[in-house]
Parts: structure tokens; C-alpha cells; sequence
């Protein structure tokens, strides 16, 4: 049994008049306050239905990351015809840059180390990370559909580390860790299995218009091959017809500047961001001009492992992530006091760093960098540093001695304890005291990362009108929906919900 029918719901055509009028207000409530990014100084206008097609296709995709290369292969499964279009020079997108984290509840490999999962679990945690702001209906679908999800990387080619990993928010640890410690790892053999199956990737093609033909809803697109990026004005314009649905899967917009401070004041280009250069928003506010509803386009993540002394997301995270948070601790230098618990969910965290003013220093000991793949590469591009004795770590980061000191002394004993008095962070029972040399420190500053929000989609992920009707011939899967995550996404999980959304997608668009 496929994914998707364990969630269908009965969804509407929206009629010629009702949709027009939903695109009209679309592009007054979203579109204008949008006019002068990217692409355009004004509004964008409706894309007229050409009278030669140039191509046909039963589904378009655009975007070649986790979510757009599931919907393409599922689509091509369930027997259509598919291109994936990808605006940028190489596919994968953020994902081929990401950790390689994959969160999954119930799986062989938690059952393995002993550890109690359930798909209630990762809902639980999912929605109060979420701040409670996550639409039920599509949480419960991507934590039940976890463990398949992984399962299914797996049958593709991907290749996990024999162990899970615990990142913060997550109760417990559940989160399978690509070998090669990247995204790479899941989107090579993703892209492996779309050639094989015969599945066109055009890269250098930016999507310009979706195109509306009355009651027939999206009948097909308007893009730019050959294009330059972000040369708005670069390649040749040719039209695509999609003769079953389009499935919008372009990600996010952390790396669109003008976008993300009209949505958060704060993150202007003084922020750095973790993800390539063409997570911009010109295909998410082309869907908003269609009449898809936004939702919580606020709401946008900071990765708080992030090391101000590389750009964008670098290798540092890792030692963040499988040293310093799980098995050391986060210090203020000013007074070399803990301040927050390193494994709570990402904006807490981040929010908690911000609040001090200054960087963060990371620390842990060789014990605690047992699992941090590439460390010699950090150690040698002088991300992280190594130190005989915690003396020498403080000295260099001006951190408070006596402070540091007192610190590790402390969370020494909640170790032997196996309990976080101060902070309540979960211990793994491999944990062991900051003790053994050498000692590892490593500069701390939030950098921007997701955009929880996004297009409104179904449990079919099909894309919603302002009335919260499917527009017929559109889907979305991925960092382009919003609803999923609310308002804060635990790590890891956003793999979980492309690999889901986006076969759910395929599966959806192949049927018409």
C-alpha cells in the first residue's frame, strides 16, 4: 500500500470565476507587498495559455531536492510522464548540502540500541516544539510515515551509520545518519534512480508563470531555459505542458534577503545563512500569486550550531550536533556559565545565544567527539581547536576560568547521576564526564536555516486557495509548504517530511 492512500481526502475543482478572483487577491495581499524582489519591479501578470506547447509532460516538478526527486519517481512509478526542472547549474538544492539527518520513529535500528519509540512520541514532541502551530492532519501524516519513509531512502541506496543520533527536541534518539555525514548521501541515489527510470532533469531552468486555464486550473508552465543565475532576463522562454499537475517542490527562501526581512525584520544581510545560493522566494510568491494560501511565512528557523568563523552551513554543525550538544556543553564566555539545555529544540537554543550578545563557545572532550565525523578537517581549517586542558581552551576563548571550571565540574556529576539538574538535558547512557584530553572548543552564532512557512497543502498535497480549496493541478511537498512544522522544526525532521510529502505528491499528481 502506497503512502498517500492512507490519507486521501475528497478535494474540489475550484470553478473559472472563484479562481481568478482568489489569484486577483492573492497578488494584492501577498504580490505587491512582494513587488521589487527578485525578479521584478512589479507584479507579476497572468501567464496566457500558449498556443503551441513546446513540451508535454503528465507531471512538471520543479525543484530537485529530497521532495521534488520522491514526487518525480513515485510519479513515474504510478506510470506518468515527468521532467524535474531545477533553476540552478547542479540538482539537489539544499538537500544535497544538508547534515544527512533523517528523523524516524519505531525503526530496526532505535529497536536494535533498546530505545522506546513511537510514532505518538515524535508527534508529541513535533507539536510542542511546533508551539502547537502545526496543522494535526500533516504532522500526523509524516510521523506515521517516518520509519517507511527511511525504509524506502534505503531500498534506493542510502546508506545510514549503525546507530541513531539524538538532536535536540526529540525525546529520544531517533534520527538515522547518512555515512558520508550529508544529504548527498540520500539525493545521490535519489538522482541514481530518476536516470535509471528515465526521468529527464533539466538543470539552468527557472520556473517564470504557472499557467491557469479557467477550470482546468494549472495546465502547464512558463520557464526560462538556459538561465543564468539570478539573472532575471537570462535564457529562452518556453512552455510546458502539464497534462496531469505540476508539484512545486523548490524549497525554501532563507537566502532570499529582501524576502525574509520583509517577513523578519531582524534577519537582514548582517545573517548569515546556511543554504545555497538559489533558496530565494520567486517560486513560492508565483504560487501566491495563483491564489495559494500562505501560510506562517514568518516563522523562520535559526540553526544554532552554527560557527561564525566559516560561511554558510560549513562542516562545524557536526561537531556541534554529535559532540559539543550531546555529550559536552554550551558556555557563555563571559562568565563561563551553561545557559541553556544544548539539546532543546533549535529556537530556543539560538534564541538563548542571541539573547547574550556574543558567541557561544562549544566544548567537549576527545570522548565527546567520538562520533564527530570530518574532525580533522574542522581542526585543520581552524573551525574547531584542540587543547592539552580546559585551562588552555579557556585562555584562548576568554572564557571565565573559574566559571568553566565550576561548569564541567557540575555537569560532570549530572553525567554520574545520569540527571540535568540545572537545565533537565536528556543524558545518553554513553555519556561520559568532560574529562579525558584533548578538549574541543568551537565558536557559536545562530545563522538562518528554514522557513517553517510556506504554501498550504492537504493530506494529497495538493496546494489550497484562500477558501481552502485544492487548486486543481497543483502540488507542493517540502520546505515550499508551511503547516507541517508550526513554528519551530525539530532537526532532522524536514528530510522525514520531504521524502513523505513529496511521494505523497507524485503519487497524487500521476492520478490527475
Amino acid at each position: 500500500m502506497t503512502m498517500a492512500k492512507n490519507h486521501e481526502v475528497n478535494g474540489a475543482n475550484v470553478s473559472r470565476r472563484g479562481f481568478l478572483k482568489k489569484a486577483g487577491g492573492a497578488a494584492a495581499g501577498v504580490g505587491l507587498a512582494a513587488s521589487g524582489l527578485m525578479f521584478s519591479g512589479k507584479p507579476a501578470q497572468a501567464a496566457e495559455v500558449p498556443k503551441k506547447w513546446d513540451k508535454e509532460y503528465d507531471v512538471v516538478v520543479i525543484g530537485s531536492g529530497f521532495a521534488g526527486l520522491a514526487a518525480a519517481i513515485d510519479a513515474k512509478t504510478a506510470g506518468a510522464s515527468v521532467i524535474v526542472l531545477e533553476k540552478m547549474p547542479v540538482p539537489g538544492g539544499n538537500s544535497i548540502i544538508n547534515g544527512g539527518l533523517m528523523a524516524a520513529a519505531g525503526t530496526p535500528l532505535q529497536k536494535k540500541e533498546g530505545i522506546k519509540d513511537s510514532p505518538e512520541l515524535m508527534m508529541k514532541d513535533t507539536l510542542k516544539a511546533g508551539l502547537y502551530m502545526n496543522h494535526p492532519e500533516l504532522a500526523r501524516i509524516f510521523v506515521d510515515d517516518s520509519a517507511a519513509a527511511v525504509e524506502w531512502t534505503i531500498k534506493l541506496g542510502a546508506k545510514y551509520k549503525d546507530r541513531v543520533t539524538h538532536l535536540g527536541g526529540h525525546t529520544v534518539p531517533r534520527s538515522y545518519y547518512t555515512t558520508n555525514s550529508s544529504g548527498a548521501g540520500i539525493v545521490r541515489p535519489m538522482l541514481k534512480k530518476v536516470k535509471e527510470m528515465g526521468i529527464p532533469l533539466q538543470k539552468k531552468t527557472l520556473l517564470e508563470n504557472l499557467i491557469i486555464d479557467g477550470d482546468k486550473g494549472v495546465v502547464g508552465v512558463k520557464v526560462r531555459e538556459k538561465y543564468a543565475f539570478p539573472k532575471k532576463d537570462s535564457g529562452k522562454v518556453v512552455y510546458i505542458k502539464a497534462k496531469k499537475g505540476v508539484v512545486m517542490a523548490s524549497g525554501g527562501f532563507a537566502n532570499d534577503v529582501a524576502f525574509r526581512t520583509i517577513q523578519d525584520p531582524k534577519l537582514d544581510k548582517s545573517v548569515d545563512c546556511t543554504n545555497h545560493p538559489g533558496a530565494t522566494a520567486e517560486s513560492l510568491l508565483e504560487a501566491f500569486r495563483c491564489g495559494a494560501t500562505p501560510v506562517q511565512v514568518s516563522w523562520i528557523q535559526l540553526g544554532p550550531w552554527g560557527c561564525p568563523d566559516e560561511k554558510g552551513m560549513g562542516i562545524g554543525y557536526i561537531f556541534a550536533i554529535s559532540g559539543a550538544f550531546p555529550f559536552g556543553v554550551m558556555v557563555d564566555p563571559k562568565d563561563g556559565k551553561r545557559f541553556v539545555n544544548e539539546l532543546a529544540n533549535r529556537k530556543i537554543r539560538a534564541d538563548a545565544i542571541l539573547k547574550t550578545g556574543h558567541y557561544a563557545i562549544g566544548v567537549a572532550d576527545q570522548n565527546g567527539v567520538k562520533y564527530t565525523a570530518k574532525l580533522d578537517k574542522m581542526l585543520e581549517r581552524g573551525i574547531v581547536k584542540k587543547f592539552n586542558t580546559l585551562d588552555e581552551l579557556a585562555a584562548y576563548y576568554k572564557i571565565d576560568k573559574k566559571g568553566l571550571e565550576k561548569t564541567v565540574k557540575d555537569y560532570n556529576s549530572y553525567v554520574k547521576n545520569g540527571n540535568d539538574k540545572e537545565f533537565g538535558k536528556p543524558l545518553r547512557k554513553s555519556a561520559k564526564p568532560i574529562a579525558t584530553a584533548p578538549f574541543y572548543g568551537m565558536r557559536l552564532w545562530p545563522k538562518a536555516h528554514h522557513t517553517m512557512g510556506g504554501l498550504q497543502i492537504n493530506p494529497k498535497a495538493q496546494v489550497l486557495d484562500l477558501t481552502g480549496e485544492p487548486i486543481k493541478g497543483l502540488y507542493a511537498a517540502g520546505e515550499i509548504t508551511g503547516g507541517v512544522h508550526g513554528a519551530v522544526r525539530l532537526g532532522s525532521n524536514a528530510t522525514t517530511d520531504c521524502i513523505v510529502f513529496g511521494r505523497i505528491a507524485g503519487q497524487n499528481a500521476a492520478k490527475g
